[in-house]
């Protein structure tokens, strides 16, 4: 295991700065040919969740291709190997529950059928930072293959990496100003510059600039409420536009559009001034990053919960333009009036219905369960078959 025992925030910083020197951190790896990410946000692929905060950067740092890092207990329970003499990484976390043992009445623990304890999850009144040391999947026999595995995650999204930002910013109602040659965020004023779409050769570079300004953007104090008012080239600038890359760095990953380094690029001697003079500074810019990303990525969440919730009550609903096969016929629903929903049938039949009426709910059912509707004809057609062949062969029911 790691024999350093520095504070954690101190290990990264030092080499964070050293990268940042050489022109190799996180910040500066450069697009790939298509424009897409070129940094993956570190994730745990036995929980399914991406490392956050100081952890992420931290993780990115360590020179692996694969961004899938896990415990060793995690790796041996989904049956993959940690290679012999692999070297852990230390990372710290914040514990909010803790496993303990299950008590009876007598303060005793309650045993399970082969004798062992059981357990239950407790939430800690204050939660505690601890560590962990986590292997990465390039360490780790047996795992699958990481692009195979990211290829599936991607296929798997509704809408295109362009068609993500594109909405995170129209949800945002941030308001987006077009001309000149520069991309900034004005907090005075409270809105965005950025150059014309056209000025810039691949649309991923346009979006991620834009994003990247509505990182800034949430630092006004009616949301994240950051210092936003100092000059290019002090301190105070340089934390702010730290913050901002960081968050970029993993906004870019979640959404696979990337990151334009290119015009941040003269910060890096301030944020090497401010990280030698203050180690701890990685921690929150870090924490604050994070908060960034949560806040911009919360408006695509936001808007997915009011689609789930639509959907939810669309369901529960017939809705103009629901073409439904119930009962060997097929109905057409039109518009609702005063509580009255329109419905033809292929007759050209139109009746109005209600959720009270019997043909609304058994319409609706069938429109929500078009299998079960389907089970239902099938098993309707077989019984006429049988009583049918019954008839046919002379049965009768004896008395």
């Amino acid at each position: 295991m790691p024999t350093n025992f520095k504070p954690l925030h101190e290990q990264i910083a030092e080499k964070l700065i050293a990268e940042l020197k050489a022109g190799t951190s996180p910040f500066q790896k450069p697009w790939t040919d298509d424009n897409s990410a070129g940094y993956f946000t570190p994730l745990n692929p036995t929980t399914g969740k991406n490392y956050r905060g100081m952890n992420a950067l931290w993780l990115a740092m360590q020179g692996h291709e694969d961004p899938r890092w896990m415990t060793l207990k995690q790796a041996s329970f989904n049956h993959w190997t940690v290679e012999k003499g692999a070297k852990a990484t230390l990372i710290n976390f914040v514990k909010q529950t803790d496993i303990r043992p299950l008590l009876d009445d007598q303060g005793q623990p309650v045993l399970k059928e082969n004798g062992k304890p059981q357990t239950q999850t407790v939430k800690l009144d204050k939660p505690i930072i601890t560590t962990a040391f986590v292997f990465n999947g390039e360490q780790i026999k047996g795992i699958p293959e990481w692009k195979e595995a990211y290829d599936e995650k991607i296929a798997t999204r509704q809408w295109t990496p362009i068609e993500r930002a594109e909405l995170i910013l129209a949800d945002s109602q941030a308001e987006i100003r077009h001309g000149g040659n520069q991309a900034f965020y004005q907090p005075a004023k409270d809105f965005i510059q950025l150059p014309n779409k056209e000025q810039f050769d691949a649309a991923a570079k346009y979006y991620a600039t834009a994003l990247h300004e509505l990182g800034h953007w949430s630092g006004h104090e009616s949301r994240l409420d950051r210092p936003m008012n100092d000059k290019f080239g002090t301190p105070d600038y340089a934390r702010e536009e730290l913050r901002a890359e960081i968050a970029s760095l993993m906004i870019g990953s979640e959404l696979n559009i990337g990151h334009d380094f290119g015009q941040h690029a003269a910060y890096v001697d301030n944020w090497i001034e401010v990280l030698e003079k203050e180690p701890n500074e990685i921690f929150k810019a870090s924490a604050d990053a994070q908060k960034i990303f949560d806040f911009v990525l919360g408006f695509e969440q936001k808007r997915e919960q009011q689609l789930e919730a639509a959907e939810i009550v669309n369901l529960k609903t017939l809705n103009a333009g629901d073409v439904i096969p119930y009962n060997d016929k097929t109905y057409t629903v039109g518009e609702t009036v005063k509580g009255k929903t329109s419905v033809t049938d292929e007759d050209g039949k139109k009746t109005k219905v209600s959720p009270k009426d019997g043909l609304y709910n058994s319409l609706l059912n069938a429109r929500n369960n078009p299998q079960a509707q389907e089970q239902e004809q099938n098993l309707s057609e077989g019984m006429e078959q049988e009583l049918a062949e019954a008839e046919s062969t002379g049965y009768k029911m004896k008395r």
